[in-house]
């Protein structure tokens, strides 16, 4: 008995829907042969209609750069102020040095500050002890060398600079140049 009732209340259902989509207005539907597909008639718009603001995904949005952030001031000169200082490895070969040149033995003084050098190659003092080194060799163009490049190095210490121009106005007044040890005696007391 339910199922009946079911069956023709679905039965009564289906017809309206269809006496629904048989009723027109008398008019003939348009349909159009092989071309575009109809379009929705725009809907006319205000002038005043406010526009919408835009929105900007996070991929399309112009990069703003953020200004470099400086590196905080230390007191510590930077290397170009004052060399480098020397590492307790370079600093052990110096002594070695100091010893053998005390010694008397220049060529093994001169192998330990040349290993030095290799392990710090920017500091002056290394260039000055291999200036001395050389001297005791009695190969002063070398010294003069080492002195220029150690005062190349000593940036703006001032008492490793005078000691580096008086290292120098000594080797080149043994080597005779008394007007290049003048100069270099005058950088040194200026200092």
């Amino acid at each position: 008995m339910k199922t009946f009732f079911l069956t023709r209340v679905s039965a009564v259902a289906v017809l309206l829907t269809l006496a629904g989509c048989a009723s027109s207005t008398g008019g003939s539907i348009y349909v159009p042969i092989g071309g575009e597909a109809p379009r929705a008639p725009e809907l006319p718009r205000a002038a005043s209609e406010p526009e919408k603001p835009e929105v900007w995904r996070k991929s399309e949005q112009p990069e703003v750069s953020q200004p470099a952030e400086t590196a905080p001031r230390t007191t510590a000169p930077s290397y170009r102020d004052s060399g480098d200082s020397l590492s307790p490895a370079a600093l052990s070969l110096v002594r070695e040095a100091d010893n053998l040149l005390r010694q008397g033995d220049a060529p093994a003084a001169i192998a330990r500050l040349e290993r030095a050098q290799r392990i710090a190659p920017r500091a002056a003092e290394i260039y000055f002890k291999l200036s001395e080194a050389y001297v005791a060799s009695d190969q002063l163009g070398s010294a003069e060398q080492f002195t220029l490049k150690g005062l190349s190095l000593a940036g703006n210490d001032s008492s490793l600079q005078r000691a580096g121009w008086m290292l120098l106005a000594d080797i080149r007044r043994a080597r005779g140049n008394v007007a290049g040890a003048d100069q270099a005696e005058a950088r040194a007391s200026a200092l």
